[in-house]
């Protein structure tokens, strides 16, 4: 990305477009619109990421078009704009225009049964454990949304009773925050705020990227 222009902001037509792509997902609407979902979306999430590269790494832009082949939603298009930054297998940071605005995130999207098992090893531990945990509740109650897959029920092998067993039934966990439409979101200030935004996050990320690897 290091011929990508300065970064000036998100602009107001890229949340007007998926606001309009959220009506008529079709792709008569996508082909009359291509130029704009390039210049006014992808190009400033390139420029974004392109200023947070020498912190965070680069990212991966994802692509427009859904994978329909196995979903009830036959929708061909996302309507959101999403860049993932890797810092480990499925783990990392996260930052999405959509009609709602900006969103920024981090965490590990899904684990193999060997990540995952040993993920829960971790929480276990008497001491990796407890610094998750507080990990967590310190981007809680700073307004953080816990997300990610977890299942209803103990995972085997651990009682109901334990400490944590909130984070243990977790098969993916991210924390994410909502910039949302947010005046900053279209000038070239919302790069420090996604900056701040994931170093924030960056111990929940360095947590996992240091006790999943198999």
């Amino acid at each position: 990305m290091t011929d990508t222009p300065p970064f000036t902001g998100i602009p107001v037509a890229a949340l007007d477009f998926y606001d309009d792509l959220e009506v008529d997902n079709t792709r008569s609407f996508w082909e009359k619109h291509k130029d704009t979902y390039l210049t006014q979306v992808r190009r400033p999430v390139e420029a974004l990421c392109a200023a947070l590269e020498p912190e965070f790494g680069a990212a991966k832009i994802f692509r427009p078009q859904r994978d329909v082949r196995f979903a009830k939603d036959k929708t061909p298009y996302k309507t959101h704009q999403g860049a993932f930054v890797r810092a480990a297998e499925s783990t990392g940071w996260y930052v999405e225009v959509s009609p709602r605005g900006v969103r920024t995130g981090g965490g590990f999207y899904e684990a193999s049964a060997g990540r995952l098992a040993a993920y829960r090893g971790a929480v276990d531990h008497d001491e990796l454990g407890p610094e998750l945990e507080a990990i967590v509740a310190a981007l809680e109650a700073a307004g953080w949304e816990r997300g990610g897959d977890r299942l209803k029920t103990s995972p085997r092998g651990y009682d109901a009773d334990h400490p944590r067993i909130d984070l243990l039934r977790h098969r993916s966990l991210s924390l994410g925050r909502m910039i949302g439409f947010e005046p900053v979101v279209h000038t070239p200030e919302l790069v420090e705020v996604v900056r701040e935004d994931w170093r924030a996050v960056r111990p929940l990320v360095d947590w996992v990227a240091r006790h999943t690897s198999v």
